[in-house]
């Protein structure tokens, strides 16, 4: 039945590396049942950093973690099931930032929230009509393979940042350099030690091929800080700096704890009222634009590195699984989770062996039972899965071999989709900067028509949603 509905031999696979892949693939994504909650809820409507809206109105971070875990936990079965392919599916960071820096201030959560049901039901439709599928196809082997390296990187700085290897310096510093290693250039935390270890550990037993080397390396560094916490006691960042930064590592008291899910269909669509038709619909169109590519370049890395794409760089039942990607903006706004989508941390499942829908399953039944049991899912702190996506990273930024950097005219515009894309911390801000890019290189050189016409409408689109600002200033 197994091999009836996956085709898990058929793709090179077996059970245990899909179970294997699902397993890690969960490890390295539940920080978001910590964090969503953190960038969309509050402990209460005066605690500090309140996520207030236009009403001064805030969702409570227990039930913001339950609607996560729900809505991970659905769309990442159904994703397996029907695309059949190892990517699983949570809250995209970035989108669930601008809902509650720029949305909620300006509506309701209900509000704001049925923004995001609408920007997935326009990414379903795009999908359902082919224009999505028309879109992934159009995109030249060079920028796929950019796309893929600039994830790569993108996923190793989010790795770096999160175990706090790398830092922000504070403006106040009075220095113009962004950022630093640890702190003054040192490492000079408990859980950033941890994090090397773990990165050292898990980089030995990869290149050591050790079946099961990164879920291996998590388990080893999550024990390590365990120990480090029991004998140091350095507790969280909330109240001391050198902390862990989310959850801190500990044999947990209890187990089990009923979810609150409260928030399931607590949206409306009152934003249209309450704000005039042009910032609505530019605010839309920004939700649109970041979650149709965002989901777009993730897929196309994640299938690269999974050896999943033919010769002409497209990936198996890529129609559906832009469908069902997009319902995961539907859902995730229908039950105040923000819009869920691809989730780049699959990579360190399918680093693991994953290639089939097999191994989303495992990863959408364990969501849902994290609904149920926090904390036990909590005993892993990021600085323990940060090391995965740094040896991800490091797989899969050798597809660069792929790309002709003697041809200007391809490398540069691959060079920008790399690298903007860990700058600017976002996958869709790296793929506009390859579009735009290689559509005016094109034009300018006498080769504009080997440019396919998707890509001249989604270079300007892309010029739009860089200029949304003024253009909003503009046309108010």
């Amino acid at each position: 039945m197994l091999e009836k509905l996956f085709r898990v031999s058929e793709r090179g696979s077996t059970v245990g590396r899909e179970l294997r892949g699902g397993l890690v693939t969960f490890v390295t994504m539940s920080y978001i049942i910590v964090l969503n909650p953190l960038i969309l809820g509050s402990f209460s409507p005066e605690g500090p950093g309140a996520k207030k809206d236009v009403l001064g109105h805030v969702l409570a971070v227990p039930q913001v973690a339950a609607v996560t875990a729900l809505a991970a936990g659905v769309m990442t079965l159904v994703f397996g099931l029907v695309a059949n392919l190892p990517f699983a599916l949570a809250t995209g960071l970035g989108i669930n930032v601008l809902v509650a820096a720029t949305l909620a201030p300006m509506m309701t959560w209900p509000e704001a929230m049925g923004l995001v049901v609408i920007d997935g039901l326009i990414i379903v439709l795009l999908a359902a009509s082919g224009l999505r599928t028309a879109v992934f196809n159009a995109v030249p082997p060079s920028l796929k393979a950019a796309i893929a390296v600039g994830i790569g990187l993108f996923i190793a700085f989010i790795g770096l940042v999160d175990s706090g290897f790398v830092r922000r310096i504070p403006d106040a510093a009075g220095t113009t350099v962004p950022v630093e290693l640890g702190s003054g250039n040192s490492i000079a935390t408990w859980p950033t030690f941890v994090f090397v270890i773990g990165l050292l550990v898990t980089g030995l037993l990869v290149a050591r091929q050790v079946r099961a080397g990164i879920l291996i390396g998590v388990v080893i560094t999550t024990v390590v800080a365990i120990v480090v916490e029991a004998f140091v006691h350095v507790g969280s960042s909330a109240t001391n700096p050198a902390g862990w930064s989310l959850s801190v590592p500990a044999l947990p008291s209890s187990i089990v704890g009923l979810p609150d899910l409260s928030l399931v269909g607590a949206f409306s669509f009152g934003a249209f009222s309450r704000l005039d038709i042009i910032t609505v619909v530019l605010l839309v169109f920004t939700l649109v634009l970041a979650n149709f590519f965002d989901a777009m370049g993730t897929m196309t890395g994640l299938g690269k590195q999974a050896g999943l794409v033919d010769e002409n760089g497209q990936l198996p039942n890529v129609g559906r699984a832009l469908i069902v990607e997009g319902t995961g903006a539907v859902v995730g706004g229908a039950v105040s989770s923000s819009s869920n989508t691809v989730f780049v941390e699959s990579a360190s499942g399918i680093a693991e062996g994953a290639r089939t829908g097999l191994a989303n399953v495992l990863t959408g039944v364990l969501f849902l039972l994290a609904m149920f049991l926090t904390p036990l899912y909590a005993i892993v702190p990021i600085e323990a899965a940060a090391p995965a996506l740094v040896i991800v990273g490091a797989l899969m930024i050798r597809q660069i071999t792929e790309i002709d950097f003697t041809d200007f005219r391809i490398g540069l515009p691959a060079f920008l989709t790399i690298v903007v894309m860990p700058f600017t911390y976002s996958i869709a801000n790296g793929i506009g900067a390859g579009f735009v890019s290689y559509v005016v290189l094109a034009a300018g050189t006498g080769r504009a028509r080997t440019v396919h016409p998707l890509m001249w409408v989604v270079a300007v689109a892309f010029l739009a949603y860089f200029a949304v600002v003024p253009l909003r200033t503009l046309l108010a």
